[in-house]
């Protein structure tokens, strides 16, 4: 398969690292980058089969083309890309804000002389480095990868994107661009700029004596980690996802003015709900999604605090060809015993471990 990446930053060269993780004989990469290093790099390490020196030449056979810039240069790269690309070809995008590039594209996309068919994309998945040298093989690993399609999109074309996806270790969701944008201003977009408002209060409020810099060295540090990311990446998903925005940051601003005003009354039982309500929902997240939008089956494990336990329960289910999505030791437990536990992708896989921990004597909780 011959694919295209444009854009060889965090995203994009951990596609390719991801790809030829996995197809190091059936995949020829072609890349493209306007940052001659972080292409060079790509090509030294084996990661591209062929360096593009612009959008005009090496696309013209590829099945799958991604589009690793930012939101605000999508349009721009797509315009100047379609006439060398092949029909049939898939073409998507890494962008963390869909609605506003996909009403741009559809009708760029829409025509009668080429079939091209273009499916949104964004993994949620990232980090604060940026650049060819952050990037992973493994960045993808059981990270959510949202695909937003456009209404016509065959369901091959689909199929196609998610199990390679898949075969890059994501877990693709399929959600329409204006949901898609929703989500991510609520759990991306705007926990990004109260990170980074918090980076400018401890700024604005600290003295000659930098006591506030020094001390934000411990948690805070880990609270406003994210305020590090690319700036331009960000201004770009702000200025593409306004609307969404603006409507969670009114929520937010509710939900802060009311804490003031329990504040302001002195209100002990309201202070408390507010923290304790927060406390077990946090708690929940590590159950993961309950919902049909991902299909995982939890397992908890009663096992011996000894070392090499994990390994020898994960080497049990490797020898029979089961995945494990992910695997985690609790510390906060509804089980007085369970201690580890383990997420499969299938019902099947579930079902098998069940039976081949059963045999090794393991107290099992579902």
């Amino acid at each position: 398969m011959h694919i295209g990446i444009i854009g060889l930053g965090l995203i994009g060269g951990s596609i390719a690292k991801a790809i030829k993780r996995v197809h190091v004989q059936n995949s020829y990469i072609i890349g493209y980058d306007t940052n001659s290093a972080d292409l060079h790099s790509a090509y030294d390490e084996g990661m591209i089969d062929f360096m593009a020196t612009d959008l005009k030449s090496g696309f013209s056979n590829c099945s799958v083309v991604f589009i690793c810039t930012p939101v605000t240069t999508i349009k721009s790269v797509v315009a100047e890309l379609l006439p060398y690309l092949p029909n049939d070809c898939i073409l998507t995008d890494v962008g963390s804000t869909k609605y506003h590039i996909m009403q741009e594209l559809e009708p760029m996309i829409s025509t009668d002389s080429k079939r091209i068919y273009y499916v949104g994309g964004h993994p949620m998945t990232g980090s604060e480095k940026f650049g060819y040298s952050a990037s992973s093989a493994h960045l993808f690993e059981n990270a959510y990868y949202m695909l937003t399609p456009l209404g016509d999109t065959p369901d091959f074309i689909l199929f196609i994107l998610q199990k390679l996806i898949e075969r890059m270790g994501g877990i693709p969701l399929i959600l329409s661009a204006t949901y898609h944008d929703y989500v991510t201003a609520n759990i991306s977009h705007l926990p990004h700029i109260i990170a980074s408002s918090l980076v400018h209060l401890v700024k604005e409020n600290d003295g000659d004596a930098s006591y506030l810099h020094t001390l934000a060295a411990g948690g805070f540090k880990d609270l406003t980690r994210i305020a590090s990311s690319n700036p331009d990446i960000w201004t770009s998903i702000c200025l593409t996802n306004k609307a969404q925005i603006q409507r969670v940051f009114s929520g937010y601003l509710a939900i802060l003015q009311n804490f003031l005003n329990c504040l302001e009354k002195d209100s002990e039982k309201e202070l408390y709900s507010f923290f304790n309500t927060a406390r077990l929902y946090r708690n929940t997240f590590s159950e993961g999604a309950s919902t049909d939008l991902s299909k995982h089956y939890a397992l908890h494990i009663d096992a011996k605090d000894e070392p090499g336990i994990i390994a020898k329960i994960a080497t049990s289910l490797s020898d029979h060809h089961i995945n494990i999505k992910n695997l985690s030791v609790m510390s906060d437990r509804e089980f007085d015993v369970g201690v580890i536990k383990i997420l499969f992708g299938t019902k099947t896989d579930l079902l098998l471990a069940t039976e081949i921990l059963s045999q090794h004597h393991y107290t099992l909780y579902y």
